[in-house]
């Protein structure tokens, strides 16, 4: 958990929000004193979380797929062949 000055978290707002969707926890001081906290919505946490999960698993079935398949010539070339 990150702890941060009233002062910086006014400076750095968007960047502390994006730690928040990624799962961390700020606590924001004043003079050391902890007075407020920013934590991910417990739904948007498990949206994310799932997202990450579909993810993952379109990389893995992609290198499943691709498993020793090699790509000769000219990608521009491979990519119009593909249209056809």
């Amino acid at each position: 958990m990150k702890a941060v000055p009233v002062f910086e978290a006014k400076n750095r707002f968007s960047e502390l929000i994006a730690a928040v969707e990624h799962g961390d926890q700020v606590t924001i001081t004043r003079r050391g004193v902890p007075v407020a906290r920013l934590v991910a919505e417990p739904a948007n946490v498990a949206a994310i979380t799932n997202q990450r999960q579909q993810v993952a698993s379109a990389l893995e079935r992609l290198r499943q797929i691709r498993g020793g398949l090699a790509l000769e010539g000219d990608m521009k070339a491979v990519a119009r062949a593909g249209l056809d």
